[in-house]
């Protein structure tokens, strides 16, 4: 599989929420560097499936519209558009924020991001 196809079925609907198929893409040694709207976060592994869970529990549906995907080797650098519906609200979809994310890839895993949000 390529590293774009991998990127891309990360962020299908849905799996986001879903921290068993977030674990199938994570490299064990995964380090993602996020600078969002709220500050600096390092995750790492453990984290992200962490915070998989916690999206569960409060989404619903969970959509990345993908607008752009640049390819070079093992790098992948997307920029999407988060949308989810709340379990408060179901039937609203709602934009999360916007995100560009560069992804290193290792072993046809997500080994290490680069990530920056807005809300």
């Amino acid at each position: 599989m390529t590293a774009k196809k991998i990127v891309q079925d990360f962020y299908k609907s849905d799996v986001l929420l879903d921290s068993e198929k977030v674990s199938a893409f994570l490299h064990p040694d995964i380090v993602l560097e996020w600078h969002s709207s709220k500050g600096y976060h390092k995750l790492k592994y453990n984290q992200i499936i962490d915070l998989s869970v916690e999206l569960s529990k409060a989404y619903i549906r969970s959509k990345a519209r993908i607008s752009h995907i640049l390819v070079k080797g093992n790098m992948v650098s997307v920029r999407y558009a988060h949308y989810i519906k709340t379990i408060e609200n179901p039937r609203e979809e709602m934009l999360l924020a916007h995100f560009m994310v560069i992804w290193e890839l290792k072993d046809n895993k997500l080994y290490k991001g680069y990530q920056m949000s807005q809300l």
